[in-house]
């Protein structure tokens, strides 16, 4: 394996592109990670440094790591093979790479629980260190009824340019403990608004006395091969309450507000992400007909 060998804080123009047709294929075989044929790669590939891993002409992989770190402060990684060149080392060799240039403690995605990450996993004496679980249900066999608020509190959607910083701050407050989702900044938000599937009307805003105390923010993701029967997608993607609002069923309430938007929108499957050992959170998902469907796991040391 060759190439440059340098880690890079950008890419050049055709860097993004090599890597772009490699994480292409990659969802191709896989089903994610969700790249699209134009436009920005994903938010996650955002920033930190990157390592274009190349044998002659060909690019057989990829690394992306996020130095900033999650909010626990590790690093956090993801290394991708090309379909047609794996089972070769090349993910050892990414890995290696990897740990040379990360800091101690850091962590690296295996999304799906993909066999060939926990041998590479095990072979490197890496450790599951994080599951974070992708529930799954189908709209046709749930019947949500409409939201129920308390006195007092209303719904309205998310005005862009407006609600930015009120989002914030509850979010800050709601995942404290949670390591990239507590670290959401205003920027952010607003890059996140600029993304081909953002939609105000699927982010809904819980008010009391004129200040937000919680949100309910949807997403759709676009058809992937092998994934869900190859259809749009719906996402609970954040659900956030601030711990001062909670009780009263306010989070019950703004997820089936989501919920029955996505519903609304013709989808006919719906899927969120939950920490595997955040029971609470999955005992009303699962009353909401969720059931578990794939896994991603954090490997550290």
């Amino acid at each position: 394996m060759s190439g440059d060998g340098e880690w890079r804080q950008e890419l050049d123009e055709q860097q993004l592109e090599d890597v772009r047709r490699l994480l292409l294929a990659v969802r191709e075989a896989d089903g994610r990670p969700e790249v699209e044929p134009a436009g920005p790669l994903p938010g996650e590939f955002d920033g930190g440094e990157h390592l274009v891993a190349c044998v002659e002409d060909d690019v057989v992989g990829y690394a992306h790591l996020n130095t900033t770190g999650n909010s626990f402060g590790h690093q956090v990684a993801e290394l991708f093979v090309h379909p047609a060149h794996r089972n070769r080392g090349y993910g050892a060799k990414l890995l290696q790479a990897l740990d040379e240039r990360a800091a101690v403690g850091f962590r690296v995605w295996a999304h799906g629980d993909h066999p060939g990450a926990r041998r590479l996993a095990r072979k490197s004496g890496l450790e599951r260190k994080r599951e974070l679980l992708i529930l799954h249900v189908a709209v046709e066999n749930a019947d949500w009824p409409e939201p129920v608020l308390r006195d007092g509190v209303s719904l309205r959607t998310f005005v862009p340019g407006q609600d930015e910083d009120a989002v914030v701050r509850v979010n800050a407050r709601a995942f404290d403990w949670h390591p990239e989702q507590g670290a959401l900044t205003v920027e952010d938000v607003r890059a996140d608004e600029r993304r081909p599937w953002f939609d105000a009307d699927g982010f809904f805003l819980a008010e009391e006395d004129g200040e937000v105390i919680g949100f309910h923010w949807t997403k759709v993701h676009e058809p992937a091969p092998g994934r869900f029967g190859g259809e749009r997608v719906g996402e609970v993607y954040v659900v956030g309450v601030d711990p001062a609002a909670q009780g009263g069923g306010l989070g019950r309430a703004l997820t089936l507000a989501g919920l029955r938007y996505l519903a609304g929108r013709g989808l006919r499957q719906i899927i969120l992400y939950v920490e595997g050992d955040n029971a609470p959170a999955l005992a009303v998902y699962t009353k909401l007909g969720f059931t578990r469907h794939e896994t991603d796991v954090q490997y550290g040391r």
